[in-house]
C-alpha cells in the first residue's frame, strides 16, 4: 500500500516534471539560504572567538578609556598609562605571569634602499608571551637592552619578506623613521587574521627605546596581563582596576577613565551576538520556506482540479477516500523532501565558497542539516494537506462528470 502510493506520486510528479521543479525551487532556495547562513555564522564565530583565544585565555587588557566633558560635548580619552603602572600591576596583584606594555605607532622601516610601513610597538618580552608569539630565528630582548634602552628590534615575517626578501634579516641594521637599530630576531609567522590583520606586519622595539626615540614621550597605550591558570579572572580584573584606579586618583564616586577586559568574556560576548544575528538571518531566510509552501499549495489544488476525473475513477472502483488522501499527501511531501536535499547541497555549496573567500574554516552541523530538512517534509504535510483533503472529499459522481 505504501510503496504503491510512493510509486503513484512519483509518477505524477515526473509526468509534469518543469512544473515540478519550479515548485520544489522554492524550498530549494529556502533550504539553501537556511543551511548557508547558519553554517558561515557558525564558521565566522568559531573563527571570531578562536582568533581571540589565540591571544591567550587567561589574558587581561588595560586601556585608557573614554572621559566624559560634560552635556553635549564630545568624549575624550583618558589620559595614557605610565611604564610604572604595569610594574606595579606585576608587584602587587596576586596570579599575574606576565605584563607587558605597548605603545606603538605606524612608522616607515628601510634597508638596503627598500622600505615598508609597518606597525611599530615599543614592548617587553612579556608582549610575545602574552600574544603567544615565538622566534623563528635570533633572540629575544635581553635585561640590558630593556633597561637602558638599546637600538636593537625584532621583525615580523611580513617585514622580512618586504624588505630582506629570502634572507634572514638577524644582525642586519634597519633605519625605522631614520633611526638605526640592529635586528636580534625574527617572529615565527602566523599569517592573517580573520578580522584582515596582519600580525606578521610589525617591528618590536625595547619599550624605553620606542618612548624616547620613536615617539617622544613616555607613554603607555595598551598593558597586556597574562594571568597564571587556574587563578579568578574577575577577581585579578578587578584588583587590577581598583590598583589602577589608585595610581590615577579616580575618585570613589567617579568613573574609571580606563578599561579592563577580560578576553574570555570579550569572546564569549561576541560569539553571542553573531549566534542571535545568524538567527535572526536564517528566520527571514525561513521565510522563502514559507512562500515555497505556498507554491506546494497552490500546485496541489491545480492538480487536484485537473486529475478530477482520475480521481472519481478511482474512487468508482474501490478506493477509499483515505488512500486518494494518502496520494496527494505523499505528492506534497516528496516534493518537499526533493527540495530540502537539493536545497541542502547548495547551501552547503554556497557556505564552502563563501568562508573559502573569507579564510575562516568550514563548520558542518548536523543537526541543522537534519533539522532543515525535517521542517521542508513539515512544510510538505502542512501545505500539502488541503489540497488533499479537497481530492479525498471529492463525489465520485461529480467528478466522474468533470470534463
Amino acid at each position: 500500500m505504501v510503496r504503491t502510493t510512493i510509486m503513484l506520486a512519483f509518477h505524477s510528479l515526473l509526468r509534469n516534471l518543469l512544473r515540478s521543479f519550479l515548485t520544489a525551487l522554492g524550498i530549494i532556495i529556502g533550504v539553501g539560504a537556511v543551511i548557508a547562513i547558519l553554517t558561515i555564522g557558525a564558521a565566522t564565530s568559531q573563527s571570531v572567538v578562536s582568533e581571540i583565544s589565540s591571544l591567550g585565555s587567561n589574558l587581561l587588557t588595560a586601556r585608557p578609556g573614554q572621559v566624559p566633558q560634560g552635556p553635549g560635548a564630545p568624549q575624550s580619552v583618558g589620559k595614557a598609562f605610565e611604564g610604572a603602572d604595569a610594574e606595579a600591576i606585576r608587584r602587587d596583584v596576586q596570579g599575574i605571569k606576565s605584563v607587558a606594555p605597548v605603545s606603538s605607532r605606524r612608522a616607515a622601516a628601510a634597508a638596503g634602499g627598500l622600505s615598508w610601513s609597518t606597525s611599530v610597538i615599543g614592548t617587553n618580552n612579556d608582549y610575545m608571551t602574552a600574544t603567544q608569539l615565538t622566534m623563528d630565528s635570533g633572540r629575544s630582548f635581553a635585561s640590558g637592552e630593556l633597561r637602558v634602552g638599546s637600538a636593537v628590534c625584532i621583525v615580523g615575517e611580513t617585514v622580512r619578506e618586504n624588505i630582506f626578501g629570502p634572507v634572514n634579516p638577524v644582525g642586519e641594521i634597519l633605519r625605522i623613521q631614520g633611526v638605526p637599530c640592529r635586528i636580534i630576531g625574527l617572529l615565527e609567522a602566523k599569517g592573517p587574521t580573520t578580522f584582515g590583520t596582519d600580525p606578521d606586519d610589525v617591528i618590536l622595539m625595547p619599550l624605553r627605546t620606542y618612548q624616547r626615540r620613536i615617539a617622544g614621550n613616555a607613554d603607555v597605550s595598551l598593558i597586556y596581563i597574562s594571568m597564571i591558570d587556574g587563578v579568578d579572572s574577575e577577581r585579578v580584573r578587578q584588583d587590577v582596576e581598583d590598583l589602577l584606579r589608585n595610581r590615577r586618583h579616580v575618585a570613589d564616586d567617579e568613573e574609571s577613565d580606563f578599561e579592563v577586559q577580560d578576553l574570555t568574556q570579550i569572546a564569549g560576548a561576541i560569539s553571542s551576538v553573531t549566534t542571535l544575528l545568524t538567527g535572526f538571518l536564517a528566520a527571514i531566510a525561513g521565510v522563502s520556506l514559507l512562500v515555497g509552501g505556498i507554491g506546494i499549495m497552490n500546485i496541489m489544488l491545480v492538480s487536484v482540479t485537473e486529475r478530477t476525473r482520475e480521481i472519481g475513477i478511482r474512487l468508482a472502483i474501490g478506493a477509499v477516500p483515505r488512500q486518494v488522501l494518502a496520494q496527494f499527501l505523499t505528492e506534497a511531501v516528496v516534493l518537499s523532501l526533493i527540495g530540502g536535499v537539493f536545497g541542502v547541497g547548495v547551501g552547503i555549496l554556497i557556505a564552502f565558497f563563501t568562508v573559502r573567500a573569507l579564510g575562516v574554516e568550514l563548520v558542518l552541523d548536523l543537526n541543522i542539516i537534519l533539522i532543515a530538512v525535517a521542517f521542508a517534509a513539515a512544510v510538505g504535510i502542512g501545505f500539502g494537506y488541503m489540497p488533499a483533503r479537497r481530492a479525498a472529499n471529492l463525489d465520485p459522481i461529480v467528478a466522474l462528470r468533470h470534463e
